[in-house]
């Protein structure tokens, strides 16, 4: 769609479960808009037309990163080592923003490679944080079961609904991995037993031979260096114990090369017990769905990690419909924050 000032811009269109709910859904709206970040999809407004929500968003003409690095071969678009780097700090400056530095301090919930969206200069920018607030059951109370992307899923979530901002960091380490390898982690399997590009990278890791993974469309035009922190990176974010996965600020100096990245060395030979594997193998076979499949409270579970909070689910639970259309003449613009 087109305002009339000649911005375009980009339409999601959400079904809502009840009409009561459009004073909250305007204030969860307000409340959203005013998370202004380089490395986020910029939310100019809303309109409601009967029960459809609609949402205007900014537009991204690269559109998603899953498009760029492994779509269709007239939708890739060559990704240069630095242009990876870069994307990568843009996506870990956008989640310390949410995680960290945001008033609402939000947990996104569902971060993959298409919800990174790219704009014509190939900076990253974060796109559908902070919907689950606008999530009306009966007006009442806002769901919270899991909903989230097989392969992205940290094992806590995945298994117990256990939330925290690591559920991202993990969900990034993957990201990061794609990036790295061009691959994606839920359809490339280089041999029958190995289910995720994450599981096939610790066996490299093991055998030293950790560098095979990096894109061969680059050659040799990446530093082996770099690759290797990123790579280490990865598997930091993935650590299966939460505790142990870095803070996302943590993350965005060692991308920036202010730290040391020490990733863990975790045996295949253990990984059979290994919770990430046992709940990802179970949902195996759906790796591309969306899975909403328990319905919990989110609590922090005694004895874990301290959280500064709360912590806001981030990730929608009702039917969503991205579409592009004109800004109709109801829709409300919200002022910059």
């Amino acid at each position: 769609g087109i305002l009339s000032d000649g911005t375009i811009i980009a339409v999601k269109q959400l079904s809502s479960k009840s009409k009561q709910g459009n004073r909250e859904f305007l204030n969860e709206i307000g409340m959203i808009s005013a998370l202004q970040h380089p490395n986020l999809v910029k939310l100019y407004g809303c309109c409601i037309e009967g029960n459809q929500l609609l949402l205007v968003y900014e537009y991204l003409e690269n559109n998603s990163l899953a498009r760029a690095i492994f779509g269709q071969d007239e939708q890739l678009i060559q990704l240069d080592w630095a242009t990876r780097k870069k994307i990568c700090l843009g996506i870990a400056r956008g989640l310390a923003y949410l995680h960290e530095e945001s008033r609402l301090k939000i947990v996104h919930r569902d971060i993959k490679a298409t919800n990174v969206l790219l704009d014509k200069e190939l900076n990253a920018k974060i796109s559908d944080f902070g919907l689950a607030k606008l999530d009306e059951e009966e007006n009442t109370h806002i769901s919270t079961r899991i909903a989230g992307t097989i392969g992205y899923m940290a094992p806590e979530y995945a298994m117990r609904g256990y939330l925290t901002d690591k559920a991202d960091v993990y969900s990034f380490g993957v990201v990061t991995l794609e990036i790295v390898s061009g691959k994606s982690n839920t359809n490339y399997r280089p041999k029958e037993e190995f289910v995720y590009l994450l599981d096939w990278a610790y066996v490299l890791q093991e055998q030293g031979n950790f560098l095979e993974l990096v894109d061969p469309r680059l050659g040799s035009n990446y530093s082996e260096e770099e690759a290797m922190r990123m790579l280490n990176l990865a598997l930091l974010c993935t650590n299966p114990s939460p505790t142990l996965r870095p803070a996302m600020s943590s993350v965005v100096s060692m991308l920036e090369g202010k730290g040391a990245i020490q990733a863990p060395i975790i045996k295949r030979a253990a990984t059979n017990l290994d919770p990430r594997f046992r709940a990802f193998d179970r949902l195996a076979n759906n790796s591309q769905t969306t899975v909403s499949t328990f319905s919990q409270d989110t609590r922090q579970v005694p004895g874990s990690m301290s959280i500064e909070g709360p912590w806001i689910d981030s990730s929608a639970s009702f039917t969503s419909k991205d579409e592009t259309r004109s800004h109709s003449s109801e829709s409300k613009l919200l002022p910059d924050v």
